[in-house]
């Protein structure tokens, strides 16, 4: 039985990107080719795949606001700020969720704003295995080769466990309390576990796609 569950996407975009030296949520993709510029960036593609699944699309930024916000805005996003981005990820992905359920929504497809979106097929197969999961399954993770990546999606109970935790916490040891709630599916798609930190990665990145 397919459980109806209202989804909202969430993408964590608060970090400083200091080994990049410039905001990843801002590097374009898909990359341009030479001598020519593009509108499109990780954290606009980000918004458009997840809003393919979800009710509406929360962007949890921090003190880059200012820069997100016309990006957010202009592809029908909306934004949470995350006053004290300094406390970790965690702190993000707490105030993403808190902002799920005070939007009426009971379910969460979580992403980071550091990579090329997964595929929408991913998504896709990702979101009917939490809906049609049996009720004690809260959380449903990707898998690429033997490791976990994001979509993250979690249904209310594991949204609640998230909140309950304290902010020095963090998702894996959250994840581990919970293990037997936590369903993997394995997927062809590399970009599930990509993360692009430094200027050097996405080069090769580029490069590869190229």
């Amino acid at each position: 039985m397919t459980r109806a569950l209202s989804f909202c996407g969430v993408i964590l975009a608060a970090g400083e990107s200091s080994r990049m030296g410039s905001d990843k949520a801002l590097l374009p993709w898909p990359p341009a080719p030479a001598g020519k510029t593009t509108n499109r960036t990780f954290l606009s593609a980000a918004i458009e795949r997840l809003s393919s699944f979800s009710d509406m699309v929360i962007v949890v930024a921090g003190h880059n606001e200012p820069k997100l916000t016309p990006v957010i805005y202009s592809n029908g996003g909306f934004v949470a700020r995350n006053p004290a981005p300094e406390r970790g990820q965690f702190s993000s992905l707490q105030i993403g969720l808190q902002e799920v359920l005070n939007h009426g929504r009971d379910a969460a497809i979580v992403t980071l704003v550091d990579r090329p979106p997964a595929k929408a097929e991913t998504v896709e197969m990702l979101r009917e295995s939490l809906m049609s999961a049996a009720p004690e399954t809260w959380a449903v993770v990707p898998e690429y080769k033997g490791k976990h990546g994001h979509p993250i999606l979690f249904d209310r109970a594991m949204i609640h466990a998230f909140l309950n935790a304290p902010v020095a916490a963090n998702a894996r040891e959250i994840e581990h309390q919970h293990q037997q709630h936590i369903a993997y599916v394995a997927v062809d798609d590399p970009f599930v576990t990509l993360n692009v930190n430094t200027p050097e990665e996405y080069a090769a990145l580029t490069t590869q796609l190229g």
